[in-house]
């Protein structure tokens, strides 16, 4: 499990990482951030609460991007103890759903550790002064399809940052698999 006392809160700043993409480059947080901010996600191929949500990461990915916020995905799972979460799988999956964000592997698990991950999927939402203003879900579905007229919390969360600066006072925890961490 990560450690606690390490978590972002509300107006934490990100910290930055280095860290190998899917693509063949190694991405920094500038490197991946909009003018307007940047979602940081942790996801993985294997989970079933990804796999349920992927398109929709895809589809508000690229709606923010129009809003001037970047995204960027990790993954920070043991591969050697879940192999679906390779590096070499996460290339295939990152091709298959279409991602035109990077997508990178933390391997060591220390960027999962330093924004205090918890589960995948899991979004922290910074500005454009790389403050953290979200912390939460992608929507309320979880497993499920999403319901018709379903709210976009994460979409809606942003682009209101995007544009005033400020995140909505209620925000919902995200749900789903925990981070596959290494034993020690």
């Amino acid at each position: 499990m990560a450690d606690s006392e390490q978590s972002l809160a509300r107006g934490d700043s990100a910290p930055d990482f280095a860290l190998p993409g899917t693509d063949g480059r190694t991405w920094r947080y500038a490197d991946a951030a909009g003018p307007n901010g940047l979602v940081v996600m942790f996801i993985c191929n294997h989970c079933p609460y990804v796999k349920a949500v992927v398109d929709r990461i895809v589809r508000d990915a690229r709606a923010l991007r129009e809003l001037g916020v970047g995204a960027v995905a990790i993954s920070s799972n043991d591969a050697a103890t879940y192999r679906e979460d390779s590096f070499e799988n996460m290339q295939a999956f990152a091709r298959q759903h279409g991602f035109d964000f990077p997508y990178l592997y933390d391997e060591p698990q220390d960027i999962a550790r330093a924004y205090g991950a918890v589960c995948t999927p899991e979004f922290f939402g910074f500005d454009r002064d790389r403050v953290l203003k979200y912390r939460g879900r992608l929507d309320a579905s979880g497993r499920q399809p999403a319901a018709a007229g379903a709210k976009r919390e994460l979409f809606a969360a942003m682009k209101q940052v995007a544009e005033t600066g400020r995140a909505p006072d209620a925000q919902t925890a995200s749900t789903g698999c925990s981070i596959k961490w290494k034993l020690e």
